[in-house]
Parts: structure tokens; sequence; C-alpha cells
């Protein structure tokens, strides 16, 4: 029996949780996409892992309070850069400065939930699903808006990490991971059909190779749309993954989301050089991607997103700091208005040595689904108020 691929597919795309399952040795090539015009409005997530600590990364110089709780760790106001209204960016993130003068970044300040959880995973679980403290959902806020929006899409979603992203987790739409698109890039997947025998066992892994052809097929067509853009990146791997992105991207993949994420913002220890080389990292490999995007003209239809599941407490714990709560979020791209929201941090009324959140972190989802894809946030259960002026 010969079935061609694009048929099998429409037979068999269907995943656990929005996930192809497949053996190990397949996860890094079961992508598919369609021949489709680019869309429209994409959205790009960066999430550092592990708590960022927000106040030495737009930092309330201009308040003694900061320098109080931070006799050692406090970043020193003639190192703060772009400052403006008391407030201003870690020496590292030079970059996201220069893109906040360009008119092209807004600083959410404050950003949390009620009743904040501590712990790093069940922080992760609440902003990646949307939910309440007490509230435990099985599918990812994305995930749940890729299923009612993109019922006919092949890829909506794309994540490039080592693990899947439970944002993404859909019950229908398929949401892919994939590690090294190296491995994609570099496998030849033309003229291939499906052949199907009598042995279920020994069908069930050709069909499982015959839907990773199909994905590698498509990413590369994706990529060799867009080898005539041609780009500078920072060497790291933040920057690698981002390339990649922008790569599928002006190769017109049309994937509705994207997601990756940089680790080692848990900065217990040695805060001042960890944190430094971190925020270094997420700079060089961030204004790479917007310079990218803006001369190649995409910049107003990618808007990208840097939060982290938590911030740090007020007060410094020897040479660091340990799990609070609210943080800043930034906004790059997309028509932003390039200014800073929401309050300078209030250090002087805090909840148990952490900072009250202001901005509920699904009004940012919902602005995002409203001004981005008309797409009405309640329908997900998502119940906050957009976020007005952020477009």
């Amino acid at each position: 029996m010969v079935m061609h691929r694009r048929k099998f597919i429409q037979l068999t795309a269907t995943g656990t949780g929005g996930m192809l399952l497949l053996p190990h040795f397949l996860t890094a090539q079961h992508l598919w996409t369609a021949h489709r015009a680019a869309t429209e409005n994409v959205l790009v997530f960066i999430q550092l892992n592990g708590g960022n600590d927000g106040l030495n990364t737009f930092i309330p110089f201009d308040n003694p309070l900061y320098y109080f709780n931070r006799p050692t760790l406090g970043i020193s106001k003639e190192k703060v850069t772009s400052t403006i209204n008391g407030m201003g960016f870690h020496p590292a993130l030079k970059d996201l400065a220069t893109i906040l003068q360009e008119g092209q970044l807004t600083v959410l300040q404050n950003v949390g939930y009620p009743e904040p959880n501590r712990s790093h995973f069940r922080s992760q679980e609440i902003w990646q699903t949307a939910s309440s403290t007490n509230e435990y959902i099985d599918y990812g806020w994305l995930g749940r808006f890729l299923d009612i929006q993109c019922q006919d899409e092949i890829l909506p979603s794309l994540n490039i990490d080592t693990v899947d992203n439970l944002a993404l987790k859909a019950a229908n739409a398929n949401g892919m991971t994939v590690k090294d698109l190296n491995r994609i890039k570099n496998y030849a997947t033309s003229g291939n059909e499906l052949m199907l025998s009598d042995n279920p066992q020994l069908d069930f892994v050709r069909k499982l190779q015959f839907a990773s052809l199909e994905g590698m097929d498509e990413i590369n067509k994706a990529l060799q749309h867009s080898q005539r853009f041609s780009a500078s990146y920072a060497n790291n791997p933040l920057s690698k993954n981002l390339e990649w992105i922008a790569k599928l991207i002006k190769g017109n993949l049309n994937s509705k989301v994207y997601y990756t994420a940089l680790n080692g913002f848990d900065t217990h220890n040695n805060q001042l050089l960890s944190h430094q080389k971190q925020l270094t990292i997420m700079n060089d490999a961030v204004y790479s991607f917007y310079k990218d995007l803006k001369e190649n003209h995409l910049l107003s239809r990618v808007t990208t997103v840097i939060f982290s599941e938590f911030g740090r407490r007020v007060k410094e714990n020897g040479s660091g700091t340990d799990h609070g709560t609210a943080g800043p979020v930034f906004i790059i791209g997309g028509n932003n208005k390039g200014k800073i929201m929401g309050s300078n941090p209030n250090l002087s009324q805090l909840d148990k040595g952490d900072l009250i959140h202001e901005i509920d972190f699904r009004s940012v989802y919902a602005t995002l689904l409203h001004d981005k894809f008309k797409f009405d946030p309640k329908l997900i259960n998502i119940q906050q108020d957009p976020i007005r002026g952020l477009f």
C-alpha cells in the first residue's frame, strides 16, 4: 500500500496535548508546515528561567531604599544606563536601552499575580496556563488559543528548546518542540512515500518516520526561502535559537507563535557576576534578533515578549537574592508604543519583603491576543482586561 505524504499527515497528525509522540531518536525531526503566505502577526516568547531579578534588570536607582536593601548587590548610579524617571537598565543591557531609545521597546513594571507562588515549577505553570494560584489547567494558554484560532494550521507554534513548554500544550493544535534545526536542515527528504505493511509494529515506526520526513521537508523549504537574507548574530545559544526563528519567519513558515528560553537566573549566590553574564547573553541575542527583523522590515509584524516566572526579594541575602514576586516584562516590536508602563517599584510598601504586583500578567496575555490577533481572551478563560496603550 502506498500513501502520499500530504494525505497521511491529514489522517495522522494528531498529538497528545498538541505534541506528536515520538521516540527519543525522532524528537528533533517531527516538524511540518504548510505552503502558505506569511503570517500577518507573529509572537516570539523568551522565557528567563529561574526567576530573573527585575530590580537589578530595570533598576530604581533614584530610590534610596534600593541601596539600603542591597548594600553589596545594588548597581551604582554611575553604571545604570538609559535613565528615565528614576529607572534605568543594568549596564549589560546597553542594547536593550538603545531599543527603548529608538521607541521599539515597552517596559511593563511590577508584573505578577495575586497570591504569588515562589516555587519555580508552580509559578512557571501558572504563567504558562494563565491560571490562578489555586487553579490547575491541563492545557497552556497559547495552546488553548491555537486550538480555536488555528484549527486548519499544520504548525501553529514552534518551541526551540530541549523540553516541551506547557504554554503551547493543546488539545488539538500540533505545537512542536525541536532541539536542533541543523539535523533538519541537513537531512534530505524529497521523494519519500509511505509504504505500509501487514505488521502493525513496523507500520507504527514507519508512520512516525514519515511524519518526521514531512516536517523536515517543510522546514527545509522555509530555510531555503530565507537563504537570500543575511544577518550577523552574537555567538551564544539563545542567539542561535533566535537566529533560527528569524530564518523561519523570513522563510514564511507561517507559525504564529515561537518560544524559546534562557536558563540561569536563579541567583541565590554570586549574583553580581552570574546575573551580569546571563543579562549579557540575553542582551546580545535579543539585539541581534532585533536588528535582523528591523533590517528586513519585519519588526512591525513580530512582537517579542521577555519575561520570567517571578522576580527576587527586595533585600539581598548574602551574595544573592531569594525568590520573590513581581518583575518587569519587556515588549519589543509589534508597533508597541515604546514607553514605560506602570509605577516605579514601591520599595516602602512590601508584602513580607516582596514587591506587590501592579499589572496582572494575564492582562498582558489578553492584550497580545486582542491586539495582535483580534481574539477575545475570554474564550480561553482569561478574564483580565487588555492593557490600553501598549500597542
